[in-house]
């Protein structure tokens, strides 16, 4: 007892400490809690800081804020509206005409299941497919009821939609036109002594701020990437599997590994194992070996670098916790958490004594 209690004493002796952890608790506390009912804000924050970069490239080369916030606002505005008018039907399209065929293509993988046991007896068993295909009829099943469902809300889906396309904008209007507004707001309310708080939020800001505009960056490049090669390649839903690849890399390793399936299926789908499956399957893995290697490492230069385990374990907790924006938000969380533990003051004496 007198170790926790020296312990407690140690660490939590300082007002800035306790402060910073009964911040943490309420935040986390928020973010499980009302996660939901604030995705529109927080999603605004996240094109913020995405925006706040090209805001301010323009305020160092001497425009003022406003008009600055304005044009970039303008140009955001553009681009979405060249999404919603111009790749959302084509993506449309794809998507009915991918769920028209789903049925053939769920039947020609059946097929290929039960050739099998045949070519191989000594290693698959007819009863262990049978119990697979069993399986893959209950989860079809389970999936319809759930499309179902889906549609008898679309109407909700339809309003809830409505509604965050009007509220996002202003919200992210707002966001950059008084960002110094709003968090000398927040500040006011904090202690006098906030040294130790302020160090692990100029040092989250930096590496949130880089790494939404790192991600957005990837997903576009990745994104391109793909079309060109799928439609060189000649690989139906060309666009609908490009937009899959780009959107997986908002969950590092699990991401890639999830949409591959969909890509490969219908590459093999459309032509079986033939040379134009072999070509599409190399060029995909090159995509990704690239994105890995090459693309991560120039853009995310400047985040403060995490260890594999720690990013999967960061998804799987955050992801269960908080969902798609626990998914989303896994490596910006990991990082608050890190930069705590980095500036957490230690016990230099305990250090000296660990290495004698």
């Amino acid at each position: 007892m007198q170790v926790i209690t020296n312990w407690f004493k140690r660490y939590f002796s300082d007002p800035q400490i306790i402060f910073l952890t009964l911040f943490l608790v309420l935040f986390f506390g928020i973010v499980i809690t009302m996660g939901d009912m604030l995705a529109p804000v927080l999603a605004s924050i996240v094109i913020a800081y995405l925006l706040e970069g090209i805001v301010t490239q323009m305020e160092r080369r001497s425009w003022p804020r406003l008009i600055s916030v304005i044009l970039v606002f303008i140009l955001f505005l553009l681009f979405v509206a060249l999404i919603m008018l111009g790749l959302l039907p084509l993506l449309s399209r794809q998507v009915t005409d991918f769920l028209q065929q789903l049925p053939s293509m769920i039947a020609m993988g059946q097929q290929a299941l039960m050739q099998l046991p045949e070519r191989y007896p000594d290693l698959i068993p007819q009863a262990q497919v049978d119990e697979l295909i069993q399986q893959l009829r209950n989860e079809i099943a389970s999936f319809a009821q759930q499309a179902v469902s889906w549609s008898l809300a679309s109407v909700v889906g339809v309003i809830t939609l409505v509604v965050y396309l009007i509220l996002m904008p202003l919200l992210v209007f707002f966001f950059l036109k008084d960002k110094h507004l709003i968090i000398d707001w927040f500040v006011s309310y904090l202690p006098r002594h906030r040294r130790f708080s302020v160090t692990v939020w100029k040092d989250v800001d930096i590496q949130i701020a880089n790494y939404v505009r790192g991600k957005f960056w990837e997903i576009i490049i990745i994104w391109s990437c793909s079309f060109v090669a799928f439609s060189m390649l000649g690989l139906n839903y060309a666009l609908l599997l490009a937009v899959l690849v780009g959107l997986s890399v908002i969950i590092p390793y699990i991401g890639a590994a999830v949409v591959t399936i969909p890509v490969l299926f219908i590459a093999w789908f459309q032509w079986g194992w033939s040379s134009d499956f072999a070509w599409l399957a190399a060029t995909y893995f090159i995509i990704q070996a690239l994105d890995g290697n090459v693309l991560v490492p120039l853009l995310f230069s400047e985040v403060v670098n995490l260890h594999p385990v720690a990013i999967i374990v960061a998804i799987l907790v955050f992801g269960g916790f908080w969902g798609f924006w626990g998914v989303f938000f896994a490596i910006p969380l990991a990082t608050l958490v890190q930069a705590v533990l980095a500036a957490w003051p230690r016990d230099e004496s305990e250090g000296v004594e660990a290495a004698k």
